[in-house]
């Protein structure tokens, strides 16, 4: 046989993410309170960044019109990092919102899966078989069942088989059900084993290569008693490929769900103030607290004097200034992103703003994206963790967004306006004679909202008012 070298071109599309995308998505997810703490330290090890204390708008950035993409960074950064959007919200009645106006619950895990679960497009069968999965995931975010004998594929087997016979599915129906829930924020939540959460955040996270996916497959073991040298000689690979694969396993988390604790009253300071001014809503970004950014005047004219080079130096202050430009850029699409889907938003939902909760539209997260031409995943991200303050109290942004209930008059009324309407009911009652939900059911289909008796129960339920016996009231 002759062996024959030769070259071919082979042309493919990859997804890479730069530096500077992936400090726009981490930007983008944190809340206001993570993003000013990020800027501080940013600022600690950044000696080309600067802390601006001046307070002139000449210099502000107005809201973006139309569909601008691009914009002249360079004259940008000449000036101190001012407001990106329209005036910053400083009002001087702040003691006019109540402390308990900025109370707000925060979500536990099944409520936020459950969130996602009904703003995706399920069929009604797996959205079932979903309940029943989310009602199983444990505080640590993973899918567990009695029954494992070691062996990890006969195990992942009997899960889906139990729950497949607990719901009355098809088998097929609960693996993929699974699956979909794996990809819900947290990213690995529903994982059976500590293996599959691992090699799920990986393929998402676009950071699976063969010695990580060999080491969580198989090394998890050493990996746990850090006996790395045993993982390169079973690998047959350097001791520094070990270490970097170990680098990118660390920074997964084996607990998704620990960041959902239990249910508790918390104190936040809302992103954005969306107010009626001249019989139109006007937008407002907080800012109030955020450290303004510019560019270190000394280094910006190191660099002119000196320009590029190979020196040591010279590459350092380099990358800190490119580090910089990120971090402004970065901060300034936070704010321009967060100002769209707000707008977005209140366009959809002018009527809760108009009147109140029980007017809340049916909306998902593909309308808004539509909207304002970007990805659903965009929008998931700028609705978690923040928060409006609005005619109506302070909502967090994902609060807007409720799947569709068909009424008997055709008119598309959300989850939530139906909730709000049932609390209404329950708080006008006779307490010596409360309604039960079988008389709640016939108050909503009078006025043409036809649901389940299931239904009220659990919306009763999820606002945590008690059943008719525990409700009643001698006197």
């Amino acid at each position: 046989m002759v062996h024959v070298l030769r070259q071919d071109i082979k042309l493919s599309q990859q997804l890479v993410m730069s530096p500077q995308l992936q400090m726009a998505i981490k930007l983008l997810q944190l809340s206001r309170l993570e993003l000013v703490e990020t800027v501080r330290e940013e600022l600690e090890c950044n000696p080309v960044l600067e802390e601006d204390g001046s307070s002139d708008d000449a210099n502000a950035v107005s809201a973006p019109k139309g569909e601008e993409r691009e914009i002249d960074w360079e004259a940008y950064l000449e000036n101190c990092y001012e407001r990106p959007l329209a005036a910053s919200f400083v009002s001087k009645d702040t003691e006019e919102s109540s402390f308990e106006a900025a109370l707000t619950k925060k979500p536990t895990l099944t409520e936020h899966l459950m969130w996602q679960l009904h703003l995706s497009p399920f069929t009604e069968e797996e959205t079932r078989v979903g309940e029943f999965i989310i009602g199983n995931i444990d505080e640590d975010g993973y899918l567990r069942f009695d029954g494992s004998n070691g062996d990890e594929a006969v195990y992942l087997k009997s899960v889906t088989q139990e729950i497949a016979k607990a719901s009355d599915a098809r088998g097929e129906v609960v693996e993929e059900v699974i699956k979909k829930i794996q990809q819900f924020d947290p990213v690995g939540v529903g994982s059976r084993t500590l293996k599959e959460c691992l090699l799920i955040q990986a393929e998402f996270l676009e950071c699976k290569t063969q010695v990580v996916e060999e080491i969580i497959s198989r090394h998890l073991n050493n990996l746990e008693k850090k006996n790395y040298k045993a993982v390169a000689a079973a690998l047959k690979i350097p001791m520094d490929r070990v270490v970097e694969a170990v680098k990118i396993i660390m920074r997964l988390c084996p607990r998704p769900g620990s960041t959902y604790g239990q249910s508790e009253h918390i104190v936040i300071v809302p992103d954005i103030y969306i107010q009626k001014v001249n019989g139109d809503y006007t937008i407002l970004l907080n800012e109030n607290g955020l450290p303004k950014l510019k560019i270190s005047p000394y280094y910006k004219a190191l660099i002119a004097k000196n320009g590029k080079g190979a020196d040591a130096t010279k590459v350092y202050v380099q990358e800190r200034l490119r580090s910089a430009r990120w971090l402004i850029q970065s901060i300034h699409q936070r704010q321009c992103t967060i100002y769209k889907v707000a707008q977005s938003i209140v366009k959809f939902q002018r009527e809760f703003f108009d009147n109140g909760a029980c007017f809340l539209k049916p909306l998902i997260l593909r309308d808004v994206a539509a909207d304002i031409g970007m990805h659903e995943s965009t929008i998931s991200r700028v609705t978690s963790n923040k928060y409006a303050h609005t005619p109506h109290g302070i909502f967090e942004l994902k609060y807007f967004f409720s799947p569709k209930i068909n009424t008997n008059d055709s008119m598309d009324m959300s989850s939530k306006s139906i909730m709000e309407k049932i609390k209404n009911i329950y708080a006008a009652e006779d307490a010596t004679k409360p309604l039960s939900d079988q008389k709640i059911l016939e108050i909503l289909k009078s006025s043409g909202i036809d649901i389940a008796r299931r239904t009220i129960t659990k919306y009763r339920e999820a606002m945590g008012i008690l059943p008719t016996s525990k409700r009643k009231r001698l006197f």
